[in-house]
């Protein structure tokens, strides 16, 4: 499925199959996640992707052949493509271990193909093993959804009262997470979506409600998962002091202003960006032994313009994944 330009739907086209490179691995695809980040780039939200491009970044393929150099994986291996796709090593923030900050990253379906299609290349330094235990359609999440929750409960440090500002695909892996690690979790959905909030109930949420309200007691942290800057000041008065508030998105609708006491006595505003493959090889693991249990929508890859009208509007619970491999579907 091809993207050519903002406002347009994908298409389908007949792409020839790529050619790994040195250091690469080429994939047929089984399955790809369809992720928030794929609608932001549909609508012109995120400015300058490659054109034509083919979107996903929440790929499960079989290693099909491997170029000079990559050696991490053989032929018939069941490997993951996260959105991380690739980075320079040598700037200051590759030489600091925060690869996420690169300045020369690129992206898988942004500046790299993805994996709306039946074959994909990607660098064997930025694949995964999928964990045993998951089936594809139920790996695809865990690649984006779930290493970018990690990341941003990482960054709630030690906080034992979570909130959760959306209740999405990584909203969803996230609080399984949590529970697992001894953490309450306090869910806020929109106002009115009566099914996200019995979701949020079924996998153990310590309260939930609307993203209007105020939480029975303050919060150590709130993870703000809806790209929607509203949200904002509203976790900043949910929380404690010295709380923090992290913005979990790509994209986020512009921030209101807001009174600095909200802000003040030490509560902490910050974004995650991007991951690192140390998050991966962290998250997968604790995927596994957790375990954490996705739940998804699984669509046709010709039906990938349905999914993302899907996921605009709020109607997939849990995460959309699209089936490339016929044999894989169900």
């Amino acid at each position: 499925m091809l993207f050519e330009r903002p406002g347009l739907p994908l298409k389908l086209a007949d792409l020839p199959v790529p050619s790994p490179g040195p250091g690469e691995v080429l994939l047929r695809v089984r399955v790809c996640g369809v992720c928030r980040t794929d609608l932001h780039i549909v609508d012109g939200e995120l400015a300058h992707p490659k054109v034509p491009l083919v979107l996903g970044h929440q790929i499960v393929g079989i290693v099909a052949a491997a170029g000079e150099g990559a050696e991490q994986f053989s032929v018939g291996d069941r490997v993951g493509v996260p959105w991380l796709g690739q980075t320079c090593h040598h700037c200051r923030y590759c030489l600091a271990d925060r690869e996420n900050l690169c300045d020369n990253a690129r992206f898988t379906g942004y500046q790299l193909d993805g994996g709306y299609a039946e074959y994909a290349v990607a660098s064997a330094r930025f694949c995964f093993p999928i964990p045993m235990g998951y089936s594809d359609v139920e790996a695809a999440p865990l690649l984006c959804a779930g290493l970018i929750g990690y990341r941003a409960l990482k960054m709630t440090e030690a906080a034992t009262r979570i909130g959760l500002y959306g209740f999405g695909a990584s909203a969803h892996i996230l609080i399984q997470l949590a529970r697992h690690q001894g953490r309450q979790v306090f869910v806020f959905t929109r106002p009115g979506d009566r099914a996200g909030q019995d979701f949020a109930r079924e996998l153990g949420a310590a309260w939930v409600g609307s993203s209007s309200e105020l939480p029975p007691e303050a919060l150590d942290a709130a993870i703000i998962f809806a790209p929607v800057g509203l949200l904002v000041p509203l976790a900043l008065k949910a929380v404690a002091k010295a709380g923090i508030v992290v913005c979990a998105g790509i994209h986020m609708s512009d921030i209101p202003s807001f009174p600095y006491e909200i802000l003040w006595e030490e509560r902490v505003l910050r974004s995650v960006a991007n991951l690192t493959r140390l998050d991966g090889e962290e998250f997968l693991n604790l995927a596994a032994q957790c375990p954490i249990a996705t739940r998804t929508n699984p669509f046709p890859l010709e039906a990938a313009n349905e999914a993302l009208e899907a996921l605009r509007h709020g109607q997939i619970e849990g995460a959309a994944v699209l089936v490339v491999d016929r044999a894989t579907f169900g």
